[in-house]
């Protein structure tokens, strides 16, 4: 039976400092979550900032609370989901770890609404989202079993083993994992998720080059 998908939220504060989130999950919309936290401890209201959408909402949210706690100590009480961050950056590791989920949507709120996106001039009648891809496969830019790859940071020389996985010293990785395990310290980010075909190029082009000028293509 497939899981219902559920959200990891960023809500920010007007009593609150400009730098300081609340970073949580719910199974249910957010607004709901948010008016739940209205209580006599807060003197005002909470403001929906952003959400991340996903069947995985309980590994993301604990996954994003590492990324952050890694940065330094910035949990305002490390028993709380309260953070000395801004919600900007807080929101750049939302997207770092959207990179690696099949199903995750992203949709940033201004007023406590999901801010639409304009088409002509009128509002579109869609929530705005970081578009949802395909995971990343090498057929779908027509590169072999076999074919040599090259790990940009390094420059490590990787085999195509299937058709999302490399070879590596005797060793098959997912893309991801990969960039995870071999990125060299000072190059890593600060959610240690990573959108692993933009680390890797073909022939002398980065893979999400290719990919993007075959859907391109397929578009015009």
């Amino acid at each position: 039976m497939a899981k219902d998908p559920g959200y990891v939220y960023i809500l920010t504060n007007p009593s609150f400092r400009e730098d300081w989130v609340k970073i949580g999950k719910s199974s249910r919309p957010v607004n709901i979550r948010s008016k739940e936290l209205d209580n006599t401890a807060v003197p005002l209201p909470f403001e929906i900032y952003a959400t991340l959408q996903t069947v995985k909402f309980d590994v993301v949210e604990k996954k994003i609370h590492k990324a952050i706690d890694r940065l330094t100590d910035l949990r305002i009480r490390q028993n709380r989901e309260f953070f000395n961050i801004k919600p900007e950056l807080a929101l750049e590791i939302f997207k770092d770890e959207a990179m690696i989920l099949d199903d995750a949507v992203i949709t940033m709120y201004e007023n406590n609404q999901p801010i639409l996106p304009k088409v002509n001039g009128a509002v579109a009648p869609t929530k705005p989202v970081i578009p949802h891809r395909p995971r990343f496969k090498f057929s779908m830019i027509n590169i072999p079993v076999g074919a040599e790859l090259v790990f940009i940071p390094t420059g490590y020389k990787v085999k195509v083993a299937s058709d999302d996985q490399v070879e590596y010293e005797g060793r098959i990785y997912k893309l991801s994992p990969f960039v995870g395990t071999f990125m060299p310290v000072e190059k890593r980010n600060a959610s240690g998720a990573y959108q692993g075909p933009k680390f890797f190029s073909y022939q002398g082009k980065a893979l999400t080059d290719l990919r993007s000028i075959i859907e391109e293509e397929a578009t015009e």
